[in-house]
């Protein structure tokens, strides 16, 4: 039971460790360079509001946010942008080649000749993704605290935890955006580029709406129901958001394997 998952996944971990590495790479260069922004004497809140209000959104720079604490600015500089937009774009950009990969190149074939369901391949080609979610999330919050108490900070570790275990439902429902349309269509290149513009797309429908005062046009985002300034700046945890973010993935993943089901293989 679960040999497509976890034959997936080990093929899938080194790529997810060169991430984890190159982000945790990237966190700690951030995080030293806080110091210096910190002691600059700019005034960055002023320069945040000047900011037009998708991109203060966008950022999570809205509200008041002290970028000066380090809170803040792990929140604005990092998490904001490379975890939610950019991670989020390589989970979507990684899922969309899980099933169209395979039946561009005719591995598909070889794989269904086995007494398996389409249904069991699907769910479990979606599983493969989980372990290299977790690495990452494990790998770049230790970095970026053990970066944090080097340059003689603080952070609560909770809420830089929940930061991380709040992001995977996220993430996972990146992912589940992916492969749907990698059961949607048998090119696979079509299918992870779909995946980074529908992710991207959602990420400016939800700023620009909460922007214009139009919160309801990014209710269909998954950036709608994961926060982290929220998370690191107030330590407000969204577990209703969670759990949304978790029913959708369900609901993808149902809707990608009864789909494949369905559908020809050519």
């Amino acid at each position: 039971m679960f040999d497509i998952a976890e034959y997936e996944s080990e093929r899938r971990i080194k790529g997810a460790l060169v991430v984890a590495v190159l982000l945790g790479v990237l966190s700690v260069l951030f995080v030293s360079l806080f110091p210096s922004i910190a002691s600059s004497g700019v005034d960055f809140e002023a320069y945040m509001e000047s900011l037009p209000p998708a991109l203060q959104a966008a950022f999570g720079a809205s509200g008041g946010l002290a970028i000066t604490t380090i809170e803040g600015f792990l929140a604005v500089e990092l998490y904001q942008f490379f975890w939610v937009l950019m991670l989020g774009i390589y989970l979507a950009y990684q899922a969309g080649g899980l099933i169209a990969g395979d039946v561009e190149r005719g591995r598909m074939d070889v794989l269904l000749a086995a007494p398996v369901f389409r249904r069991r391949v699907v769910v479990e080609k979606f599983l493969s993704l989980v372990p290299g979610v977790v690495v990452v999330n494990l790998v770049v919050g230790l970095l970026v605290y053990g970066a944090v108490v080097v340059i003689g900070e603080s952070i609560s570790v909770a809420d830089l935890a929940m930061a991380h275990l709040l992001s995977i439902p996220y993430l996972l429902a990146c992912g589940a955006i992916g492969l749907l349309l990698s059961v949607l269509t048998d090119d696979s290149d079509v299918a992870k580029r779909g995946g980074l513009g529908v992710i991207f797309g959602l990420f400016l429908l939800e700023s620009i709406g909460e922007s214009a005062d139009l919160g309801w046009l990014g209710a269909i985002s998954p950036t709608r129901y994961y926060d982290p300034t929220a998370i690191l700046v107030s330590g407000e945890y969204d577990w209703a958001g969670a759990a949304i973010l978790l029913a959708g993935t369900a609901g993808l993943v149902a809707l990608s394997a009864w789909w494949f089901s369905r559908k020809d293989i050519e």
